[in-house]
C-alpha cells in the first residue's frame, strides 16, 4: 500500500496534520506514507515515524508555474499511489493529486477542483480542524484528543542546541513564559505595546520571559530588556517545538505556536483570539490550553483569516483584552501548575 497526502498550507496546517499520519499509521500498518508539502512544511515534520519520505514542493522556485506543478506531477504518477489524500482545499493541490493518477483520490467537499476527487469528505466547519482531517479516515474514533495527539520530533541535535540555549542562560528550574507576538495577519496580532506591559510585569514578578518567533517577527518592537531572551529568527521549526516543550506557559496570538505547543503536555498555552473564533476550528489542541477573548462583540468574527485593518476601525476584540487580564491569567496558569 501506498499512500501520498499533500497539503501544502500554512505551518500550523501542517502541524494540526500529524494525528491524521498516526491515523493511516493506524489503518495501514505497512504502508509508505509520503507527504508533500512546501519546504518549511518539511522541517516541521522531519524525523516523524509515521512519514516514509516528504517531498518538499517548492511553488516559488523548483516547482514554479504550469511547468513545474506539471513535472511534479509526472514524478508522484510514478510512484504509483493506491490512494492520494489532499486536505488542502486550493486548486493546484487538487491538479497535483489528478496528476498522481491514484485510482482512489480524497479531498474535502468544498475545495476547488473537487471535481478531480473520486471521493469527497465533507467538510464540518462544526469540528476541530484535526478531527476533519482524521475522518479522511472514516468515523472520528472516541477521544481524538487522547488518541490521536500532535506529534513533533526534534533530532537530537535539536535539544542540544536548545540544552546549551538553557545552559547559557540559567534558565534550568526556571518558571518561563514564552510571548510569541508574531502572525501573518495585522488583526490577528495582539497590540505590541500590550504584550511588552506583560512582559514588563512578568520580569518585576522574577519570571524568566523567552520570546520566540521567525524572522519575519524581527521587526515587532518587543522589549528585549534584561530577563528577556529573545530567540526571534535563531531557531529552526524544530528547536523552536524543543523550546516551547521545556516552558511552562505560551502566551500567542491565534497563530501557529498554538497548534507547535499543543504537541507537549506539560506545556500551558494562553491564546488571544481577536477576529477569530473558536468555532473556526483551529483553537488549542491540547486540553492543557485557554483562550482569552471579548465575548458578545457583534462584529467578531470579522474573518477566518483576520485582514490588514479592522474593518469597523475600532479594533476592540483586542483592544479590549487588557495586560493586567493577561498577566493574572498567566499567574492562575502558573498556580495551577
Amino acid at each position: 500500500m501506498k499512500i501520498l497526502v499533500i497539503h501544502t498550507a500554512f505551518i500550523g496546517d501542517i502541524v494540526l496534520s500529524t494525528p491524521l499520519l498516526k491515523r493511516i499509521r493506524e489503518v495501514y500498518p505497512e504502508a509508505k506514507i509520503t507527504y508533500v508539502t512546501t519546504p518549511v512544511g518539511a522541517t516541521i515534520l522531519r524525523n516523524n515515524p509515521m512519514i516514509t519520505e516528504i517531498i518538499e514542493y517548492d511553488k516559488r522556485k523548483t516547482h514554479s508555474g504550469i511547468k513545474g506543478l506539471l513535472a511534479l506531477g509526472r514524478r508522484l504518477r510514478y510512484e504509483n499511489f493506491n490512494i492520494v489524500i489532499t486536505p488542502h482545499r486550493y486548486l493546484r493541490s487538487s491538479i497535483l493529486g489528478w496528476l498522481a493518477r491514484s485510482p482512489k483520490r480524497v479531498g474535502y467537499d468544498i475545495a476547488s477542483g473537487s471535481c478531480l476527487f473520486t471521493d469527497k469528505i465533507k467538510y464540518d466547519k462544526s469540528k476541530h480542524e484535526v478531527e476533519k482531517l482524521l475522518s479522511f479516515m472514516g468515523d472520528v474514533p472516541n477521544n481524538p484528543r487522547d488518541r490521536y495527539p500532535i506529534e513533533l520530533y526534534p533530532s537530537k541535535r535539536d535539544i542540544e542546541t536548545v540544552d546549551k540555549i538553557w545552559s547559557d542562560n540559567n534558565l534550568k528550574n526556571k518558571e518561563i513564559v514564552a510571548v510569541a507576538p508574531g502572525s501573518k495577519w495585522f488583526t490577528k496580532k495582539w497590540p505590541l505595546e500590550y504584550f511588552n506591559e506583560v512582559i514588563d510585569l512578568l520580569i518585576k514578578d522574577n519570571r524568566s520571559v523567552i520570546v520566540v518567533g521567525g524572522k519575519d517577527e524581527l521587526h515587532l518592537n518587543i522589549n528585549a530588556k534584561h530577563g528577556v531572551l529573545d530567540l526571534r529568527g535563531k531557531t529552526t521549526l524544530l528547536e523552536l517545538a524543543e523550546v516551547l516543550k521545556r516552558v511552562d506557559v505560551v502566551l500567542t496570538n491565534d497563530s501557529s505556536p498554538i497548534h507547535i505547543a499543543s504537541a507537549f503536555k506539560n506545556t500551558s498555552i494562553l491564546a488571544v483570539f481577536g477576529p477569530t473564533v473558536e468555532a473556526f476550528g483551529f483553537f488549542p489542541w491540547s486540553q492543557n490550553s485557554d483562550v482569552l477573548e471579548v465575548k458578545n462583540l457583534s462584529c467578531r468574527p470579522c474573518a477566518i483569516h483576520g485582514g490588514d485593518k479592522c474593518p469597523k476601525g475600532h479594533f476592540k476584540c483586542m483592544l479590549d483584552i487588557k495586560p493586567k487580564q493577561v498577566y493574572d491569567k498567566i499567574l492562575q496558569i502558573l498556580k495551577r501548575g
